[in-house]
């Protein structure tokens, strides 16, 4: 199992575990109960990645791995096993590393358009039940056939006021629908525009190049996504999570087994992701997970219990590295078998044994070797990070921030026309017209002709000018047989 690639730790007969950075994108597991060291391994395996040029992008739930950035010290646990296992290559060091934050406080301003969300994440993110999502999907069908841009919430509740004024007009195209129903989506969009959702929809929106940087030494750039905000609303958390894996998968391309992924994803909490989660979803999350690999994506998982992953995900996690576990429930022994059952066994180790008296630190760890297979598990002592373990004070994440690559690049939020600026305009000259005309004492249903025809010729403007592109499908598009017309760069521009 020695490999000059990626560190993990050592036996403790001194062997080294190391991970051969071609088996990266395989994916894998980080799992073990509150305590147990995950966040610290997590932190090893991206100072290990950013040392071979592999973009690492992580969610900071609790505010520890912002510390990354900055060099870390030597304590007398760190120092007892430099010498223990003569660990002659550990130096204390920074690494390149971005941070941002969808609530624009502790890092670069980080959107997407709900175009790009899609209604299937959107759906789920707004709670709404099969009936509800129908009609999102219309709202959407009807942003598409009208050239209508769809970029912020402000435009998705444009277009579904309008659709509550002229559902009769609309059965015909696009089936029944009740208004009731779409003034419940409308609630629940205002329910996540105060807890903050506004600020995350809209443009610039974020550009996958950037999550994929060098710096000048060729070392891979983290990403640092400030989760501790996000967490409080966990649907948005794992919402944003696959929406951002989904458009990996959607836009880079295919490039087969590379000598080093891409990028590697850490999903944090990762239970959350399929707490709950409808058949549906869960269906194309496998999908994604089971592709992704082909794009040059490596996907961690990171949980207290092998149990939280689905048995579909869980085969597709190659490398596994699994910190303690405690046996006080029979629901605790039932994941300590399970845990012990999805390693490779080793005729020395008694695996189901040993998860329960691992110390914090220690893990067994499993990888694939070369030609793809499971490696025995091994009882290992991760390597210290060679980075800060604990967050950067606020002064030092600013200063951080201010000298970044991406300052300024995020920083101003732009409105250009999309739905809910065309349907105000046609509302604002059809009231014109109507109080300009002595039809305005006509029927109701002449009114809505007009309104009808005003919406068509609007659009007919729209497809013709710069704006006329099909509308963004967003989250699982390819999956889902859509496209998505913003194509992106696959470089990897130095920025430091």
């Amino acid at each position: 199992m020695t490999s000059p690639g990626l560190l993990i730790g050592y036996t403790t007969s001194g062997q080294t575990i190391g991970l051969n950075p071609k088996m990266a994108n395989r994916h894998g597991l980080i799992a073990g109960a509150t305590g147990t060291g995950k966040t610290v391994t997590l932190q090893r395996l991206a100072e290990e990645l950013s040392k071979q040029g592999v973009s690492v992008f992580m969610a900071d739930v609790k505010g520890d791995l912002s510390g990354i950035a900055a060099a870390g010290t030597i304590n007398p646990k760190i120092q007892e096993r430099i010498e223990k296992f003569k660990i002659a290559s550990y130096q204390n060091r920074a690494f390149p590393s971005v941070f941002w934050d969808v609530f624009q406080k502790n890092g670069h301003p980080l959107r997407t358009t709900t175009s790009e969300m899609g209604p299937l994440l959107l759906s789920r993110l707004l709670d709404l039940n099969e009936t509800q999502e129908g009609i999102l999907q219309i709202a959407f069908k009807l942003a598409d056939d009208q050239g209508m841009l769809l970029l912020d919430l402000k435009d998705l509740r444009s277009i579904l006021g309008w659709m509550g004024e002229h559902a009769s007009e609309l059965k015909t195209n696009y089936g029944n629908f009740s208004t009731t129903s779409v003034g419940t989506i409308q609630r629940q969009l205002l329910v996540l525009q105060e807890n903050g959702g506004e600020i995350f929809f809209g443009e610039p929106a974020l550009k996958l190049e950037h999550l994929m940087q060098k710096d000048f030494s060729g070392n891979g750039v983290i990403s640092v996504l400030d989760a501790n905000q996000l967490m409080s609303n966990p649907k948005v958390y794992t919402s944003f999570m696959l929406w951002l894996l989904s458009e990996l998968f959607e836009e880079l391309p295919e490039v087969g087994d590379l000598e080093r992924p891409k990028l590697v994803f850490f999903f944090d909490e990762a239970h959350l992701l399929f707490k709950e989660a409808p058949k549906a979803l869960l269906e194309k999350i496998e999908q994604v997970v089971r592709l992704i690999r082909s794009k040059g994506v490596g996907v961690y998982f990171v949980t207290q219990n092998p149990l939280d992953i689905p048995e579909s995900v869980l085969g597709q996690l190659g490398n596994r590295i699994q910190h303690a576990l405690r046996a006080f429930t029979p629901q605790d022994q039932k994941a300590i078998k399970v845990a012990a059952q999805t390693f490779r066994q080793n005729p020395n180790i008694n695996t189901e044994e040993v998860i329960s008296q691992l110390a914090v630190g220690e893990a067994l760890v499993s990888i694939l070797d070369e030609e793809g297979r499971p490696t025995p598990v091994e009882r290992t002592f991760i390597a210290p990070p060679e980075s800060r373990i604990g967050p950067l004070s606020a002064e030092e994440r600013s200063e951080r921030i201010s000298r970044s690559p991406m300052s300024g690049t995020y920083d101003t939020a732009l409105d250009r026309e999309s739905a809910f600026e065309i349907l105000q305009k046609q509302s604002a000259a059809a009231a014109q017209n109507a109080q300009a005309s002595p039809a305005a004492s006509q029927p109701k249903a002449s009114q809505r002709q007009g309104l009808g025809e005003a919406f068509a010729k609007s659009a007919v403007r729209t497809m013709g000018s710069s704006l006329g592109r099909e509308i963004l499908r967003g989250v699982l598009g390819s999956i889902l047989g859509g496209t998505s017309s913003r194509r992106r760069s696959s470089g990897w521009g130095s920025l430091f």
